[in-house]
């Protein structure tokens, strides 16, 4: 059977990250995509200057329409937008249908810019949360999430990684990359324990969808079946050996002139 994932977020029109980066991690990691979209954004790879959401029962209505005909193994959740939407998604999620769900809590785009509310904020700790095998915040995402004052130093992660864990999620995936550095540091905490990785930071300004990029690559993985249930080591180290080509490729693109895309067919095509 086709492996199958889909992801549940907003457009970006400038195809760095959202739905459009998703569909096109999916591709390159061999994975057919299916996409529901949550919101419209105005943005480029300097900005985002406009957001429309979708209406939560829309949402509803595109996730129940193709859950009744296609069969999905593994669900992305990028930028929800607004508590309703959250709490749509949730529900409809719930019953696994769509596979292992990996909740990207999208909250701040790469140029600084807040992406939603502190409603939907709630809603994601309270409703999505509970009912994801893994979520993959960055350090102030984290930080939103358990209400406390953002991570400044790598030895601060391991403990906000197991508080986030105690909020319900099957997994946590602590992105470090906001902490600067020589290294990219990223704390994976589960039931069996915590495991810090580091890497060597690849030096690029063109970092525009990362995190959605990462959590596609993991969702895309895990419809193909690495790492098993609960597993979720393997399929992270695949998955930032992926967004590691990406990232080194992603200057040779020449994308706009701001935070450029990383380059999600590398080794596929060349730019």
């Amino acid at each position: 059977m086709t492996p199958v994932a889909l992801t549940v977020a907003g457009s970006d029109p400038s195809g760095g990250a959202g739905v459009q980066a998703d569909l096109k991690t999916f591709s390159a990691l061999g994975v057919y995509g299916t996409a529901v979209l949550t919101a419209l954004t105005a943005q480029n790879t300097r900005g985002v200057t406009g957001v429309h959401p979708v209406p939560a029962a829309f949402v509803g209505e595109q996730v129940g329409t193709l859950l009744a005909d296609v069969t999905v193994h593994a669900t992305k959740t990028g930028m929800l937008g607004t508590a309703d939407v959250v709490r749509e998604v949730a529900v409809a999620l719930a019953d696994r249908v769509a596979g292992p769900v990996v909740c990207d809590p999208v909250m701040v785009a790469t140029s600084g810019d807040r992406l939603v509310d502190d409603d939907a904020i709630a809603a994601v700790r309270s409703e999505l949360l509970p009912v994801v095998e893994l979520v993959t915040p960055n350090v102030p995402e984290a930080a939103a999430l358990l209400g406390v004052p953002p991570a400044t130093t790598v030895d601060e992660l391991p403990a906000q990684a197991e508080a986030l864990l105690e909020l319900g999620p099957g997994a946590v995936l602590l992105k470090g990359g906001h902490l600067g550095g020589a290294e990219s540091v990223d704390v994976l905490a589960t039931a069996d324990g915590v495991v810090v990785t580091r890497r060597p930071r690849v030096d690029t300004s063109a970092t525009h969808g990362t995190g959605c990029t990462l959590s596609s690559a993991i969702a895309a993985l895990t419809a193909r079946g690495v790492g098993g249930p609960g597993r979720w080591e393997p399929v992270v180290e695949q998955a930032r050996d992926y967004l590691h080509r990406a990232l080194q490729a992603g200057e040779s693109l020449g994308i706009g002139s701001g935070h450029g895309p990383v380059h999600h067919f590398a080794g596929v095509w060349p730019a």
